[in-house]
């Protein structure tokens, strides 16, 4: 007997408000810390002493965060189940250097931050967010989201060719927005500009790592507002739907398992970082947990050989204008439910077994899903599975929710799709 469904449209209301609210890793992680405090969470600092106490705690290193809930009377060798996700996405990230422009034009010098669809920036109000590091060390989080920055497209009667070979753009030539009028650009403008923004005095900012994100609300779409338009669904769609499952679980008693979740940062670029998936964080943070209990290497060795890892991040539904791009047998519609995604490759790290600890958690749930494989004739992409099972000894397994025009400036997705799949990863978090 499946159980009721325990997430609805609320749920999914309340994503397009947490996609709004985070541009950035930084901003996803700290909206992420300030919902798991209000439910009874605590921070605690990598640099401290841990104990063995129960109840939910999290660790925060930049653009990543790793949560998770000791149940009362926990076994130093209880194994964990953990929602993986990611907190990037990509889009144009500002230079060391940003100041620039010529011909009446003050402009912003970017780079190219993972793989964007590089049309969907153009001509789209934007804004400009991050992290700025300050002279004693501390960071500020800054927020200007309103529109600030344009990349404008070349009118179409300068490339009479764009209507026959397509759109080609160079990225170091054809990115770089556009901020203001004049030509007195100076070093330190928009740092200076950034600092005004966020109340600190002149010439307090030494670092930063910002980012431009579109303006543009998410909002319902459609004739029966049956779609999700918004940015940032790849990862913050699973960020969200893993921290409504890891509260939820929180408030059960007897859990069999450890319940964590963990967003990465770096995804997008390859996770090699110190807050990327493949690096330290997770496996320090699980170790510590063992250790903290009063646990032995033999305990952290059980503990890990009976945890299990969903790896959730979106995928591919089937694109109604290129469905001959997509497997043919496998066609993973919107609103049809989470998706368990293979390849024999382990571009994905799903398996048998593992597909069968995701089908026991939709059924548990009432939750429908299927099943995605990419076209032979076409490369596979991969997520945080593959590195999660290899650097920990995990048994992983990848699913997602099924998504248009992924790696938009504005992708899209089902109204339904979110809040299946937190229900899903709930039963699979509470064993």
């Amino acid at each position: 007997m499946s159980e009721p469904s325990r997430f609805d449209r609320g749920h999914t209301d309340d994503l397009l408000s947490f996609l709004a609210a985070s541009p950035t890793p930084y901003h996803a992680v700290a909206n992420t810390a300030e919902r798991l405090e209000k439910a009874g969470f605590r921070q605690v600092a990598e640099t401290d002493a841990w104990d063995g106490t129960s109840g939910g705690k999290y660790v925060l290193r930049g653009g990543a965060i790793v949560a998770w809930f000791v149940p009362e009377g926990a076994d130093p060798h209880t194994p964990f189940r953990i929602v993986g996700a990611h907190t990037d996405s990509p889009n144009l990230r500002v230079k060391p250097r940003p100041d620039t422009g010529g011909h009446g034009f003050r402009q912003v010098a970017v780079e190219i931050y993972g793989g964007p669809l590089l049309n969907s920036w153009l001509d789209r109000d934007l804004g400009l967010a991050g992290r700025l590091t300050l002279r004693d060390g501390s960071t500020r989080l800054v927020n200007v989201d309103r529109p600030l920055l344009r990349v404008p497209q070349l009118a179409i009667h300068l490339d009479r060719s764009v209507s026959a070979d397509g759109l080609k753009l160079d990225k170091q030539r054809h990115l770089q927005p556009i901020w203001g009028l004049g030509d007195d650009v100076r070093d330190g403008d928009l740092i200076a500009f950034l600092e005004e923004e966020s109340g600190l005095a002149p010439g307090g900012v030494t670092g930063w790592d910002l980012m431009t994100h579109s303006v543009e609300a998410p909002s319902y779409l459609g004739r029966d507002q049956e779609l999700v338009a918004g940015p940032r669904m790849d990862n913050l769609l699973s960020v969200h739907a893993g921290l409504a499952a890891l509260t939820l679980a929180a408030a059960r008693e007897n859990l069999p398992y450890i319940p964590v979740l963990a967003g990465f940062d770096h995804e997008e670029n390859g996770s090699q970082s110190d807050t990327g998936a493949d690096g330290p964080l997770l496996g320090g943070v699980l170790e510590r947990s063992v250790f903290a209990r009063g646990g032995s290497y033999e305990d952290r060795a059980r503990a890990f050989a009976g945890t299990v890892c969903l790896s959730s991040d979106t995928g591919h539904a089937v694109h109604p204008n290129y469905a001959e791009r997509h497997d043919p047998t496998h066609h993973p519609r919107v609103n049809g439910g989470p998706i368990l995604k293979v390849n024999v490759n382990n571009r994905y790290a799903t398996d048998g077994s593992g597909r069968a600890v995701f089908a026991a958690s939709c059924e548990k749930a009432g939750v429908p899903f299927q099943t995605f494989v990419s076209n032979n004739s076409m490369p596979c992409g991969t997520t945080i599975g593959p590195i999660t099972a290899a650097r920990h000894g995990i048994k992983t397994v990848d699913i997602g929710v099924a998504i248009l025009s992924m790696h938009s400036a504005r992708e899209l997705c089902g109204d339904r799709d979110p809040y299946l799949l937190a229900n899903a990863l709930a039963a699979f978090l509470e064993g």
